[in-house]
């Protein structure tokens, strides 16, 4: 190993683990980025659980609209735009309804 003092164009001590630092902390940023997209990949092509599936017709009682909709794996909720919630099972047979007080 060279003199500093004597050799100018020998690197320090310190930048040599300096660098040594910058090229692990790379070579861990690059593993890292290559591990999530591999999980990312993986993740997504798993086929998924929890299938919901719509009947084929739900029949909402006369004169309302839906305002939104929510699929749970054993029933589907209807809330109306008149305040109204209703419950109805996977086959689209209406289980329950209840209308939402006004805040």
């Amino acid at each position: 190993m060279s003199d500093p003092i004597s050799d100018p164009d020998a690197p320090l001590p310190e930048l040599r683990f300096l660098k040594w630092l910058v090229t692990a902390l790379a070579v861990t940023m690059i593993a890292g980025l290559l591990t999530i997209v591999t999980l990312l990949v993986i993740r997504f092509n798993q086929p998924s659980e929890n299938k919901l599936t719509l009947p084929e017709t739900i029949s909402l009682p006369e004169g309302t609209k839906a305002a939104s909709v929510t699929m749970q794996p054993d029933r589907i909720i209807v809330v109306t735009e008149d305040g109204r919630v209703l419950a109805y099972s996977v086959s689209g047979r209406l289980t329950g309804q209840t209308r939402l007080s006004a805040p």
